[in-house]
């Protein structure tokens, strides 16, 4: 079965939203979001807009039928100065990767932005193992971009992490994310883990997001990183779960292979994937992600994994 998506013209639907960001061609975020409409009998369609024109962006989503737009790289934070407002967690993490409309008391569009991410994440968890069970213990994030800000946020947020060690080749790109986050009020027990010597003295975890791309590590402070994840794999303390954000080309990364091999329950990244995208269906839709298809999401973003990769 092909899970090609064939881009509509606009008015062959009733009401259109865009994805928006450079290089977009691998996303799965319209067949997502074409499966939830499919399923709700909403003749809506997701458009991408593979570009860096913000100006262009800015005028596309004044059409009246516009009803929202998935924000990625290299926009999420770009967009902030052109909207309304914030969401809690738009604001919480700097970085938008949905916008959504409201009217005001005078029927004026407003345009409002959240970050989805950090849903995901949380749900990744949630919706996957037992969650609770990571509560009030340490947290490891691995990686120094965005997505690793997320993860700090959600981890903190709703895990209850009671620390969260930071691991990542880029000993600069972790200080931008305390610094980041501790001024915008959750970088508290935050702890950069630059040794494996220093990882052997510090507490085991029990939740794990890997937010970098599969590649072998080659240089030194790659392979300490890895060295670092793998001495928190083989702590004595309960085994807990890792959520392995990199999914494209493949979800099964070196990461999974050796965290399945410690013992770890692996989270793939399209779990974080489609609850960010039902989240976004939540706020443009007004409905609850319980009211969504969220089986046959699941069913046609597998069927999309396992398609011969050309």
């Amino acid at each position: 079965m092909s899970t090609e998506i064939v881009t509509p013209e606009l008015s062959q639907v009733e009401r259109h939203g865009y994805l928006f960001g450079h290089p977009i061609s691998h996303s799965m975020s319209p067949l997502l979001h074409k499966t939830v409409y499919d399923s709700l009998g909403l003749n809506w369609a997701q458009i991408p807009m593979d570009s860096t024109d913000m100006n262009l962006f800015l005028q596309l989503i004044k059409h009246p039928q516009f009803y929202g737009a998935s924000v990625t790289m290299p926009h999420k934070v770009a967009i902030i100065k052109h909207l309304d407002s914030l969401t809690e967690e738009g604001a919480a993490v700097g970085a938008v990767n949905t916008i959504f409309l409201e009217e005001d008391s005078a029927g004026r569009r407003l345009f409002k932005g959240t970050n989805t991410d950090v849903i995901g994440v949380r749900d990744a968890f949630r919706y996957n193992v037992d969650s609770e069970k990571f509560h009030n213990r340490p947290a490891l994030v691995i990686g120094g971009g965005g997505a690793a800000r997320s993860a700090v946020y959600a981890l903190r947020t709703w895990m209850k992490a009671s620390a969260i060690y930071l691991v990542n080749r880029d000993p600069e790109e972790v200080r931008a994310v305390i610094d980041e986050c501790t001024a915008r009020g959750y970088g508290d027990s935050l702890v950069h883990v630059e040794t494996v010597a220093q990882a052997e003295k510090l507490e085991g975890v029990g939740a794990i997001v890997a937010c970098i791309p599969n590649l072998t590590p080659k240089s030194t402070q790659e392979k300490e990183a890895r060295n670092i994840l793998e001495c928190f794999l083989q702590k004595d303390s309960p085994k807990g779960a890792i959520l392995e954000m990199c999914y494209h080309p493949t979800p099964w990364t070196e990461i999974v292979e050796i965290s399945q091999k410690a013992d770890w329950q692996v989270v793939i990244g399209t779990e974080a994937l489609i609850y960010q995208g039902l989240e976004q269906d939540r706020y443009w839709t007004g409905k609850e992600v319980k009211q969504l298809p969220v089986e046959k999401v699941q069913e046609a973003i597998a069927a999309k994994l396992n398609e011969p990769k050309l």
